[in-house]
């Protein structure tokens, strides 16, 4: 097997809850709480769960965005998080983000071909001659014409200003991709062309994508493995054939309940959750999910599951399996 091109293991965030006019750490946001994630080159790891479970809190610390709190996050064998800041600016191309609002990362000031081809000038990986054309190649790969260069994003509809926010991360030919929510705020039509494009370039360019969502039918068309959060931990993760044929996590089963099926005369049991996600603050003892599960045990509530292979590499974080 090739080398892993991210080695994300046993990653904790926590975030301090301060109080008091001396700003006292009186608690943590315990937003991921120990989650483990491989990629090999050229696959798609979906990450999915409901708001709040952790999932870009998890592509923003793998960045370097935020810092971690424990655990390791290594790069084609390198620990991001011992660079120096000078070696990981050299090593951010390579590794890009792609926003769930294009708008909010798209300065309404500046033309789209200036926000697409700064990055190339501040990495200094081309001239200011190169630029123009550079930017030009990688808008054609996304699917817009020559003249929308010279555009401002409030000219653009939603899906074209997604196919930009694509583009930007793009023509730095990076490595690694993490997609954080890129079609959730885009109509159904458009997000099956969006999809579409993701897959393409995948193709294309032998591209590696970290894919965030909510919606287990987006990740079930692009995603080759897919790992279910709740509550900052990781409940389960499989193959996308092997999670959607054979479900073992209670939670997982109710996420798939919720996923429309195409054809309306077949029926599919719904597995309504009662009750809202607890706080990260003060999450529940034992399995975290035992305060909403409908299968709970008195063993769930004092025991942490052990997330363990139950066989064809199927990873779950349950007592009743």
């Amino acid at each position: 097997m090739p080398e892993a091109l991210l080695e994300v293991n046993h990653l904790k965030k926590y975030f301090p809850v301060t109080k008091g006019l001396l700003n006292r750490t009186v608690g943590h946001v315990k937003a991921v709480d120990d989650i483990s994630i491989t990629l090999q080159p050229g696959e798609t790891f979906g990450l999915v769960g409901e708001s709040g479970s952790g999932k870009s809190t998890v592509g923003r610390t793998i960045l370097r965005l935020t810092d971690k709190t424990a655990g390791e996050i290594k790069f084609k064998g390198i620990d991001i998080h011992s660079l120096s800041p000078a070696e990981l600016r050299n090593i951010r191309p390579q590794m890009q983000l792609i926003f769930q609002d294009p708008y909010s990362s798209l300065n309404p000031r500046v033309r789209i071909g200036d926000a697409i081809g700064e990055a190339l000038l501040d990495h200094g990986l081309c001239s200011r001659s190169e630029v123009r054309d550079l930017v030009l190649e990688a808008l054609a790969a996304c699917g817009l014409s020559s003249y929308h260069i010279d555009r401002f994003p409030h000219e653009f509809s939603g899906g074209q200003r997604q196919r930009i926010g694509i583009a930007r991360a793009l023509v730095l030919n990076p490595e690694l991709i993490i997609a954080d929510e890129p079609v959730s705020a885009l109509d159904v039509s458009i997000q099956a062309q969006i999809i579409n494009l993701f897959s393409k370039l995948q193709q294309s360019r032998g591209l590696t994508y970290l894919f965030i969502s909510h919606d287990l039918s987006v990740v079930e068309h692009l995603c080759s493995r897919i790992g279910v959060m709740y509550l900052g931990s990781m409940m389960e993760t499989a193959s996308r054939d092997e999670l959607f044929k054979n479900p073992l996590h209670p939670y997982t089963k109710a996420l798939l309940s919720a996923v429309p099926i195409p054809i309306p005369k077949l029926k599919r049991e719904r597995i309504v959750l009662k009750g809202d996600i607890p706080s990260p603050v003060n999450p529940p003892s034992g399995c975290k999910f035992h305060t909403r599960c409908p299968f709970a045990q008195e063993v769930c509530r004092s025991e942490i599951p052990v997330f363990r292979d139950v066989g064809s590499n199927h990873f779950v974080a349950c007592h009743l399996v």
